[in-house]
């Protein structure tokens, strides 16, 4: 049987750093984690070595690994014969599911990836207003492409910079889409008043995560958020949340439903395709209709809702639908959070650990939960990676994600033996370090 590191030197010969996706490549074990299957709450190495899984695909594993239903639903793609390129009646009941379960959308398209969802939503958002800039709040994330992969994440020594000069977080984006960022603190009313007087002309959008996953599960206060709200309708700025990972992960429905707060547009994925490539964008019919063949912004793309996926979207959508299903999750939430708080307390440990429903955070070296970017500066990566680490011998795998407050979580086909043997681990861990 081959090992991890076998793998690994082999795959680096024909991938750049051996993988397909940069953030793979986990420094808690130096190398890529090489799956050879997956089952239910579990995943097995290449070696043969098996873990509890507490990625679930970054978010989108919420069915966990092989559920049924995803099997089913592919079975019945290979006898419709995946009719690629060509739109079914699938496609409408799942933009239907959607249209009816997330406040903002009047209409829907469908797409693989969030990045992509982001870019051709921002795209329909210039078209719409006629105008170019995007106010963005620091520590969120919305892609890796060009027009927003900017000004979000400063590393800490850049930060001081980032208001006046947004970091351009990857070469090989030119300075210029630089320029038509405006980053501002999360949470803070009167940066945000301040942008949107100086900058409201020529503004498209604002975009921000209602929960900051990618940062520290960082909530939005309530009057934020309608300010907000406020702002961008009355300066012709239209506001767009990014919903990628907060839609369908407490409940039937997307976050801006519960919080209340409806948003011209947004963006929704990782659940929606019970594990496979699926991610959508939504909106007001008016903003909707600029696409093509009904307005002039371009949105085409030969896998672009492709049959699999959707027939998986609708299969995610039956189970999320059914009675039982949040009301299951919920508990696996509340054996963990109590569990975890227990810990911290018994401990004194210096952490928080929010969380929006099924997903959570580790926020090292602070009692309170942040409110902005700046205020995660305490955590230390190198510690949290070696906690990681430990879990990692134990056969618990958290993806790392260079060590930083990001998001991990459950599945449905988690058990309250799996949350039990999770919390064992992390205390053992978080009391070694």
């Amino acid at each position: 049987m081959v090992t991890q590191q076998e793998h690994y030197d082999k795959a680096r010969k024909v991938m750049p750093g051996g993988v397909n996706s940069s953030t793979r490549y986990l420094r808690t074990i130096g190398m890529p984690f090489y799956a050879s299957q997956g089952r239910g709450s579990r995943i097995t190495g290449v070696d043969g070595k098996e873990y509890l899984d507490m990625c679930c695909a970054h978010g989108a594993g919420l069915l966990g690994n092989a559920h049924p239903a995803i099997n089913e639903a592919l079975r019945k793609a290979t006898e419709i014969g995946y009719v690629n390129a060509f739109e079914t009646v699938y496609h409408e009941k799942l933009a239907s599911v959607i249209v009816d379960t997330v406040a903002c959308a009047d209409k829907v398209r469908f797409c693989s990836s969030g990045s992509e969802a982001t870019l051709h939503l921002i795209r329909a958002c210039r078209g719409y207003t006629g105008k170019d800039k995007i106010i963005r709040v620091e520590g969120h994330f919305h892609g890796y492409h060009e027009m927003i992969f900017i000004g979000g994440h400063p590393p800490q020594s850049e930060f001081p910079r980032n208001r006046d000069q947004p970091y351009i977080e990857s070469a090989g984006i030119p300075r210029q889409f630089a320029e038509l960022i405006i980053p501002i603190p999360f949470n803070d009313k009167e940066a945000l008043k301040e942008a949107i007087h100086k900058h409201a002309d020529e503004t498209a959008l604002v975009i921000l995560e209602p929960v900051n996953f990618n940062c520290a599960g960082i909530r939005a206060d309530e009057d934020y958020l309608q300010l907000v709200r406020q702002l961008t309708a009355e300066n012709n700025i239209l506001l767009f949340f990014d919903e990628i990972q907060s839609a369908y992960k407490k409940s039937f429905q997307a976050a801006q439903n519960e919080l209340g707060i409806i948003p011209d547009v947004t963006t929704i994925g990782k659940s929606i395709g019970g594990g496979l490539p699926l991610s959508a964008f939504c909106g007001k019919k008016e903003v909707m209709d600029c696409f093509s063949p009904d307005g002039q912004v371009a949105h085409s793309g030969t896998f672009n809702a492709h049959l699999i996926p959707i027939l998986a979207g609708l299969a995610f959508m039956n189970e999320a639908s059914a009675p039982d299903f949040y009301s299951t999750l919920q508990r696996l939430e509340k054996q963990f959070h109590s569990g975890i708080d227990k810990i911290i307390k018994k401990h004194d440990l210096n952490m928080v650990v929010p969380n929006f429903g099924a997903r959570f955070n580790i926020l090292m070296g602070r009692k309170t939960p942040a409110r902005n970017y700046k205020e995660t500066f305490c955590h230390d990566n190198q510690v949290f990676l070696s906690i990681l680490k430990d879990c990692f011998d134990n056969g618990v795998y958290f993806h790392d994600y260079g060590g930083g407050p990001a998001h991990h979580g459950y599945s449905i086909q988690h058990t309250s033996e799996d949350i039990d043997y999770v919390l064992k681990v992390l205390e053992e861990a978080f009391i070694k370090h």
